[in-house]
């Protein structure tokens, strides 16, 4: 357990970092995940005698990330087609080594790590004016007008040195988005373990209840409404959608990944990260909230 929270602080501390920064470190640090949650990938299927097409899925990757920090969407469109067709073609070329079900394996690979990681990396491009923290700023009156004079706090010191970060809209959005994935798998966690007694999917993941289910729902929404509307000023019905929309695609993304690790008889995808697994253990979930997310924002218009 120590073990698990230092690794964990140390992934929250670099993470803050760069979906902070921005630019070219959280475009490179998207495609490091990337390429290691493909060799992730690629080491699982290669437990049941699937070789997926290694180098090739790798090149695709990169230009589709690429072409997503670049914001190219024909261009993506292009790199996931040829890409796709190339893979295929190495079932000729390489006939009686590469077979069908490699092919088609790899290329869901590519789909199912790529895309999500494109997502994100669109998300955080988003441009637009930055989050000036109006709403944060008035909550400390709105705050001192309801608690008790006793109790009542001065929270512009704190909120001041929240002033002094550069929350673009993009930055802002990847917030919520981490922010409220993190809050469906802790809420629902411990709700779980406290109160849990309906399994949601026992075949699949014995531990999951429906009880932490509907906790990680209130929580994510929560979440969303709080850091999504009071501290980044978006619209609060939108954020608590939101909310509700990431906590159910969140389940299933963790859901879809562990029937991926039942399929192939693995425990964890890696051990990249020591106490909590490899990539695709600690992103499964993201895979699904990211591009879910991205075109909820899209469809919304929250920007």
């Amino acid at each position: 357990m120590f073990l698990r929270i230092i690794t964990g602080i140390i992934g929250i501390t670099i993470a803050a970092f760069v979906i902070q920064y921005g630019g070219i470190p959280f475009a490179a640090f998207a495609v490091l995940l990337t390429l290691v949650a493909w060799h992730e990938y690629a080491d699982a299927f290669s437990k049941i005698g699937i070789a997926v097409t290694y180098i090739f899925g790798a090149v695709t990757l990169i230009f589709i990330l690429l072409c997503a920090w670049l914001g190219s969407i024909e261009e993506l469109l292009a790199v996931i087609t040829l890409g796709t067709l190339a893979i295929f073609l190495l079932t000729v070329l390489l006939y009686g080594s590469t077979r069908p079900t490699d092919a088609c394996v790899s290329v869901a690979g590519v789909l199912y790590i790529g895309l999500p990681f494109a997502h994100l990396i669109l998300l955080r491009f988003f441009s637009g004016e930055t989050r000036p923290f109006e709403e944060l700023t008035n909550l400390n009156a709105d705050l001192n007008s309801v608690i008790p004079e006793f109790l009542n706090f001065d929270f512009s010191q704190l909120l001041s040195s929240f002033n002094n970060l550069n929350f673009d809209v993009g930055c802002s959005l990847v917030w919520v988005l981490f922010l409220c994935t993190w809050a469906s798998d802790t809420f629902a966690y411990f709700v779980g373990s406290a109160i849990g007694a309906h399994k949601l999917a026992s075949s699949i993941s014995p531990k999951k209840t429906v009880e932490g289910f509907l906790g990680g729902v209130v929580g994510t929404t929560l979440t969303a409404v709080l850091f999504g509307t009071f501290v980044f000023g978006f619209p609060l019905v939108k954020m608590a959608i939101a909310g509700v929309l990431l906590a159910v695609v969140a389940t299933l993304g963790d859901l879809v990944e562990s029937v991926i690790k039942r399929y192939v008889g693995i425990k964890d995808s890696g051990f990249l990260i020591p106490g909590h697994g490899g990539v695709l253990d600690r992103f499964d979930s993201i895979l699904y909230t990211a591009p879910v997310f991205y075109h909820y924002v899209m469809a919304a218009e929250i920007i």
